[in-house]
């Protein structure tokens, strides 16, 4: 019976390769869909800076500030300039112009500083930003308008106050605003303008109360020539609502600024007033270390 089924000549050859082959393909398959095991990880928070909550006195609410501490601060005893970021809630600002410092900070294009994102209170902006308006039409869309002097107010008394208590802060302060944080800041330039020693106005929305800040301007400038601040402005492609009242604040500074308020304007043709923010920021870092140095 062994001999009757013993494998002789060509056709048994083939008969064996027949059996083997899907056996050889099976296991090649096996070995190639076979994934190693993942080595162990372990989860833990990313963590940009640091968070400060309190009650406003000045606002009658609860605030927060966000804040980033530049590269080696925790290991160093040095005193840091300021940058204040309106908008600067994490979901907001404070992030972007967080890491513009730290990149610039990489290469020395900008002195090491601290970062405090002033974060916004739910929809409270609109009436942080703007002080009243005689424009019918400006309470059409904001009709809570009204509540820059408090907000002014709760920077000058709250919020610069506890940073400085918290913080080494060499005493030179910025302030970044943009779009209604832009003319936030340009009315605390005007009003206020011991708070801060430069001032970045990123399309700043200055056809609020029928550019009642703008008309201002060459007064302003006038009076305090004497006074050294740096200020830069930009503005974007689509920014021709308020493009009258910034050229009007820049030619107050570039005409009556003399000796010492130090104006730079910069228009941005390919941006928007919505992206208008990183490029505006990065060249007010380059502009103001440059004049800086």
């Amino acid at each position: 019976m062994l001999a009757e089924h013993a494998f002789t000549g060509d056709g048994d050859i083939w008969y064996m390769r027949s059996l083997l082959l899907p056996t050889l393909l099976i296991s090649f398959s096996l070995l190639g869909q076979y994934t190693p095991p993942l080595p162990q990880a372990k989860e833990s928070p990313f963590v940009l800076g640091e968070v400060l909550t309190f009650h406003s006195e000045a606002l009658d609410q609860e605030r927060v500030l966000n804040v980033y501490l530049p590269d080696g601060y925790a290991d160093s005893t040095l005193s840091y300039p300021v940058i204040y970021v309106l908008d600067g809630s994490a979901n907001e600002d404070f992030p972007h112009i967080a890491g513009l410092a730290q990149f610039m900070n990489m290469y020395d294009l900008l002195p090491k500083s601290i970062v405090v994102g002033i974060a916004n209170n739910g929809p409270s902006r609109y009436h942080d930003y703007t002080s009243p308006t005689q424009g019918d039409s400006d309470l059409v869309w904001n009709p809570t308008a009204g509540g820059a002097a408090a907000f002014i107010k709760f920077l000058g008394q709250e919020v610069e106050p506890m940073v400085e208590e918290h913080y080494r802060t060499s005493g030179h302060r910025t302030i970044i605003g943009q779009s209604l944080g832009g003319l936030l800041a340009t009315e605390v330039l005007f009003t206020k303008p011991e708070l801060f020693d430069d001032y970045i106005l990123v399309g700043p929305s200055l056809w609020w109360n029928n550019g009642a800040l703008a008309a201002g301007a060459e007064a302003w400038v006038k009076a305090h020539n004497r006074w050294h601040k740096r200020v830069y402005i930009a503005s974007a492609s689509n920014e021709d609502m308020m493009q009258k009242q910034v050229d009007r604040v820049v030619e107050a500074f570039r005409t009556y600024g003399k000796p010492s308020l130090e104006c730079t304007y910069e228009y941005f043709p390919k941006e928007t007033h919505a992206t208008l923010l990183h490029r505006a920021v990065y060249r007010a870092f380059e502009v103001m270390n440059a004049k800086g140095k």
